[in-house]
């Protein structure tokens, strides 16, 4: 599973707004990004995803910051992802989807750059957990030598 982590010209940061496909109120906020598709690589995944999902192909992408395992249920069944989080910068920022599978149609309810400080203060769910102290620590330091562990997490 290959995401992005997507900082504009500002600093903010992009997440989609997901939710149950049959509970809208069960909602969350989340990086792009998707499956690894055939042969390619998760490089390849990450600027494939990243196309599909908001129309953005304008993306100097970076190094791996993060991996992180996590378990969910979701749309009636659970998923157990090993997620690779990619930094990439872009001046792009409008944001259309082009090319979302039918569940990405029943479940994503759009998109928002958020500041660091929006982060912080946000109230909803947002994943992975601690993505406000991640990319503040990110901002401050830049991005970390090798891909930094994040906690597993099972919901």
């Amino acid at each position: 599973m290959a995401r992005v982590v997507l900082l504009d010209p500002e600093d903010r940061i992009l997440l989609l707004h997901g939710h149950e496909p049959e509970d809208p109120a069960d909602d969350w906020w989340f990086t792009p990004g998707g499956g690894v598709e055939g042969d390619e690589t998760r490089e390849e995944a990450a600027l494939r995803e990243l196309a599909e999902e908001t129309g953005i192909t304008d993306v100097d992408l970076g190094p791996v910051l993060w991996r992180r395992r996590c378990s969910f249920p979701f749309a009636g069944r659970r998923w157990d992802q090993d997620e690779w989080y990619y930094l990439a910068r872009t001046t792009q920022t409008a944001i259309k989807a082009l090319a979302l599978t039918e569940l990405e149609r029943r479940s994503v309810a759009g998109a928002r750059w958020w500041t660091c400080r929006e982060l912080t203060r946000a109230h909803e769910t947002v994943y992975p957990t601690r993505l406000a102290e991640l990319l503040r620590r990110l901002l401050d330091e830049g991005p970390p030598a090798g891909p930094v562990t994040l906690d597993t997490e099972i919901v």
